[in-house]
């Protein structure tokens, strides 16, 4: 194997870890079914409390659908408790929280 060989089967090496290590750090994302939600001013009150929260990097509200996604910033997670209690600070009623696909 000449240097070139090995430099180049290095650096592909090398990119496939990076990619799989964004890959394993890639942010935790929920998706909350919340009852009651109805006009964007019920958006904004759930965004605004849901975003306070430790580690929420963005949340986006359809609805339409009773649906409030939550994106955690990398490391964090984001408990039933703690979601239900938020929800309900602001209003709501939160029906159901489970992972959905991390944000691109």
């Amino acid at each position: 194997m000449t240097f070139r060989t090995f430099t180049q089967r290095t650096a592909i090496a090398f990119s496939h870890i990076l990619v799989a290590t964004g890959v394993l750090a890639a942010p935790v994302t929920y998706q909350l079914r919340v009852d009651g939600l109805s006009c964007p001013f019920c958006a904004y009150g759930i965004e605004k409390k849901l975003g306070a929260l430790a580690g929420v990097g963005r949340v986006e509200t359809h609805i339409k659908d009773g649906v409030v996604i939550v994106i955690m910033k990398e490391g964090f997670t984001l408990d039933e408790a703690t979601a239900k209690k938020t929800v309900k600070e602001a209003g709501f009623s939160l029906r159901k929280l489970e992972p959905a696909q991390s944000a691109p």
